[in-house]
Formats: C-alpha cells, sequence, structure tokens
C-alpha cells in the first residue's frame, strides 16, 4: 500500500489554533511530507511552513519547507526514472494506458480533493468540485494522444538515403504552479507532459501545496512508477530557484506573475532550457451598444467576480460604448447588491475569501491607490469580515469608473475582485484601448454584430477572446497568451508538442563512395 502523503498531528493546547480535520473532536495539525523517488520525506532541513486556511486565517496543515537539497534530490529522482529501462522502453500506447489508470484512480477521489483544495486556497466548495471534476478528462485526452504523435517521411532530394522524423521526449520537466487553481493547472502540465514521455517535477505554491501532495499520492497509487512524478514544497527562492537553475533540468513550465516568469526565462535562457509561461492578465470586456444587455451583464460580473478575480484570465477591464454606459453601471452594482460572502463551506456563500494573506494586502492597496488617483469607487472598497469567519481575509466586491488609461488600477493586474470601467465612443477606439496593455491574455467582446465580432476578434492582441461569452475552457483548446501573458501553449494537442523534440533520422542505402578514390602514377 502506498505511503499518506501526510500525520495528522494532535495539538490539544492548540497553540497553533489549528482548524479542525473532519471526523475528529481534537484539534489536529496535518504534517505533509514532499514525495521524491517513490518516497515520502520531510523537507532536509526539517523546515516547516504553516498552511493558513484563508476563510478563517487558521493554521490547518504543515508543508515541507524545501531547499536547494531537496530541489537537488527530486531532480536526480526524476532523471533516473527518466533515463530507468521501466520508463525509457515504455511504449507510447502502455503510457496511455497507465494515464487512463490514473484518471479512473482520480474519479473516485474528486470529493475528497476538493475539500483540501478549498480549505487550502479559499475557494467555495460549490466552484471548485465542478473543475475538479474536469481533471480525469485530461488524463483521458492526453492518454489518447501518446500513441498518435507520428513521424514523418520526408522526401528528399539525396539519392541513396531515407529520412525520417522521430518525436522524442525533453527529459526532466520542472512544473511550477500558483494558489488559485492548484489542481487544474498542475494537471494541465502534467498530462502532457507524461504522456510526452518526461518525468517531472511539481513545485506548487506555498500557499496551496496541499491538494497537490494529495493529488501525488493518487499518481502513486495509480501506479506511476517512482521518480515519474515528485513534488516539493517551499518558497520561490529557496527550492524554485534551484530547480529552474538545475542543469539536468530540460524545460520549465509555470503559471504565474508576469515578473516570476521574466526571471524564470532569464535564467533558462543561460542553459538554453525550453520554457512555457502563462503568466497575468488585464483582460478587456468590450460591450457593444447593440449587445444583449442583460447577457453582457452576467457575462461580465462572471468574468470579474465569479472567481472572486483571483483568475489569470479574469476580465477586469470594462470598455462600455458611452451610449450605455451608466445604465451598464447601475445594472451591475445591482447584480452585487446583497451577495453573501462567507465561509467557502457554506452553500449560502456567494463570494469567499482572498487566498492568503500578502494578496489580501495586496488588493486592498490596490483600491486605496485608485481613490488616491481619482477613480470613482461605485461598489464595495473595503475589507469586510463575516460573522463567524475569525480573522479570514475578505474584500468586497469592487468596481471603480472613471478609470483613465494612466491610472494604476487600468495598467496593473490586481488577481482579486475589483473591476475598472472606462468608456469608449467607437469600434477602434475600443480596439485601441483594449491593445493598450503590456498583458494579452484573454478578451471578451460582446455583440450582437457577428461581423463586428469576427472583425475585432482579429484585431484584439489575446490569446483567446470570448464572444458573447466567458471563461469557457475544454482539455481540446489551447490556452496562453501574447506579450507579457507568456508564451507556450497548454491544452490541446499544442501542449504536447511543448514537451517534445524532433529528431531527424538518416539510413543510408547504398555504399558511400571513397571520397579520396586513389590515383595511379
Amino acid at each position: 500500500m502506498p505511503q499518506p502523503p501526510y500525520t495528522d498531528t494532535p495539538d490539544p493546547a492548540g497553540e497553533r489554533q489549528p482548524a479542525h480535520v473532519p471526523g475528529s473532536d481534537t484539534p489536529m495539525l496535518r504534517t505533509y511530507r514532499q514525495l521524491i523517488g517513490g518516497i515520502w520525506s520531510d523537507a532536509a532541513g526539517g523546515e516547516w511552513l504553516e498552511s493558513i486556511n484563508p476563510a478563517n486565517g487558521e493554521a490547518w496543515a504543515l508543508i515541507p519547507r524545501g531547499r536547494a537539497i531537496d530541489a537537488e534530490r527530486a531532480v536526480a529522482a526524476a532523471r533516473s526514472a527518466f533515463e530507468s529501462a521501466t520508463w525509457r522502453t515504455m511504449t507510447a500506447s502502455a503510457r496511455g494506458e497507465l494515464l487512463r489508470r490514473v484518471a479512473t484512480h482520480l474519479e473516485s477521489h474528486i470529493e475528497a480533493l476538493a475539500v483540501i483544495e478549498a480549505r487550502d486556497n479559499g475557494k467555495r466548495l460549490v466552484d471548485v468540485l465542478p473543475q475538479l471534476r474536469t481533471l480525469p478528462k485530461y488524463f483521458h485526452y492526453y492518454a489518447g494522444l501518446a500513441d498518435k504523435i507520428e513521424g514523418a517521411v520526408i522526401p528528399n532530394d539525396v539519392p541513396g538515403v531515407f529520412n525520417y522524423t522521430r518525436h522524442e521526449p525533453l527529459g526532466v520537466v520542472v512544473a511550477i504552479t500558483p494558489w488559485n487553481s492548484p489542481l487544474m493547472l498542475a494537471v494541465w502540465k502534467l498530462a502532457p507532459a507524461l504522456a510526452a514521455g518526461n518525468t517531472v517535477v511539481l513545485k506548487p505554491s506555498e500557499h496551496a501545496s496541499a491538494s497537490t501532495l494529495e493529488l501525488a499520492a493518487m499518481l502513486e497509487a495509480a501506479g506511476l512508477p517512482p521518480g515519474v512524478v515528485n513534488v516539493v514544497t517551499g518558497l520561490g527562492a529557496e527550492i524554485g530557484a534551484p530547480l529552474v537553475e538545475h542543469p539536468d533540468v530540460a524545460k520549465i513550465t509555470f503559471t504565474g506573475s508576469d515578473a516570476s516568469g521574466k526571471r524564470i526565462a532569464a535564467t533558462a535562457a543561460a542553459d538554453l532550457k525550453r520554457v512555457t509561461l502563462e503568466l497575468g492578465g488585464k483582460s478587456p470586456q468590450l460591450v457593444f451598444e447593440d449587445a444583449d444587455f442583460d447577457n453582457a451583464v452576467n457575462g461580465v460580473l462572471s468574468g470579474i467576480f465569479l472567481a472572486l478575480g483571483q483568475s489569470c484570465i479574469a476580465g477586469s477591464r470594462l470598455l462600455v460604448h458611452e451610449s450605455i454606459h451608466d445604465r451598464f453601471v447601475e445594472h451591475l452594482v445591482a447584480g452585487m447588491q446583497g451577495v453573501r460572502i462567507g465561509d467557502p463551506f457554506d452553500a449560502a456563500t456567494q463570494l469567499g475569501p482572498v487566498a492568503n494573506q500578502p494578496q489580501h494586502a495586496k488588493v486592498l492597496a490596490f483600491i486605496e491607490q485608485a481613490r488616491a488617483e481619482g477613480a470613482r469607487c461605485v461598489l464595495g472598497g473595503h475589507a469586510v469580515h463575516p460573522a463567524n469567519c475569525g480573522a479570514g481575509w475578505y474584500v468586497e466586491p469592487t468596481i471603480f469608473t472613471n478609470v483613465q488609461p494612466n491610472m494604476q488600477l487600468y495598467r496593473e493586474e490586481v488577481f482579486g475582485p475589483v473591476l475598472a470601467v472606462c468608456r469608449f465612443h467607437t469600434e477602434d477606439e475600443a480596439v485601441q484601448m483594449a491593445n493598450d496593455s503590456a498583458f494579452g491574455l484573454a478578451a471578451g467582446i460582446w455583440t450582437t454584430d457577428m461581423a463586428r465580432s469576427i472583425r475585432l476578434a482579429e484585431r484584439i492582441a489575446a490569446g483567446t477572446v470570448y464572444v458573447n461569452t466567458y471563461r469557457s475552457v475544454s482539455t481540446l483548446s489551447p490556452v496562453g497568451g501574447y506579450k507579457h501573458s507568456g508564451y507556450g501553449r497548454e491544452n490541446g494537442i499544442d501542449a504536447i508538442r511543448e514537451f517534445l523534440q524532433v529528431k531527424s533520422v538518416w539510413l543510408g542505402l547504398i555504399p558511400v563512395p571513397n571520397p579520396f578514390p586513389q590515383t595511379k602514377g
């Protein structure tokens, strides 16, 4: 039987004020381990980080505080597994079968994973459950692709040779994931990387590591060979950086801020490592005068507030045609009146907490700066303290109007429940405003004019463009950004190509002539 990734330690004195583990009458502090080479172990330095439940501000778990020595061990384990006969000689079809077993195993554990993730990052349980129910689909999809990546026979004009190509795995992949959707984004990276034949060292955010460690235990239980997936935890500077710098790492795939992405890209460039970056966004939503009004209101509210703005594609910049601007804003404000903020495990809750204390402080700082720069707050704008939520990190849904292009709120990603509203006069002005950003991850267009939607989808510089909908995502469709929102693609067939390299093979069919024939005389 595989080892569990944690132990539950009684803490009757309540020295750390841990949350209760379900089913226990005694406060418990869940102590997690790292997975390296198929062995669950503490960090080499014996240090820990507290995992805080953002719903009430209480510690509920301890996460290993890994450092460079743990990174070294994890990469060595991944490299050993990559070079082992068990993994190296496994056929693509066999890898596909293994990933199907992973998917089947996950299907019966989604509810347990959802509870862990909701406790770790504060997302409402009713939001986490449907998101995690899609995870097996990703493993099934890439299981099917594993033996469909074909080389080609190359027609060539060189006589007497046969030329073909093959697609080969890169080697050890480091996958670094954020705190907002840790399991979904981990699976986006794991499934194609494994299907392609790579091995992985996965490093989740220090603010939300528990669900990823639980996932690793399920991969192990499903039969993944030791060392094929390793999970290490800790701070970015202490263990993330050594992973990125390690000479035996062939590729880094990262989701997070553009500032961190730039540092990773610069470090990786020194060793010519491959990199996929899915970074931040300041995604515009363009609402035209001919839009289905109610549909657009609902879509804009969902795009920014449904995930509390803690989404890379959050529609955080709203551009509204001047003829409907005031009425549209009124309906947005009315739509958020009476919204219930509170415990993400309470079925009546409509908005949960911000995921961690540093982000909570950052969101409030953005709100104060917007006020200082002259934006008009028409909704929210304050921290809030729901009943029975202790010291949880909550912020009111917030809307600012009179936002100008030179303001911080217009230009920088908040990653919180804050919407910046601007007005436009013409279609060309709307496009110019939409593209007036360092980012280019997503955009929304709300119009009943199909010709306009097609024109604008071509003109807006974003990796994903939604028309009369928002936030859709599918296993089959690529996700990625333009400009500072990163490069490379996740999901769809494009993703597996990110983890493969092409080799050209030449076979001689006739003897090679003597290049230096002896001459008589």
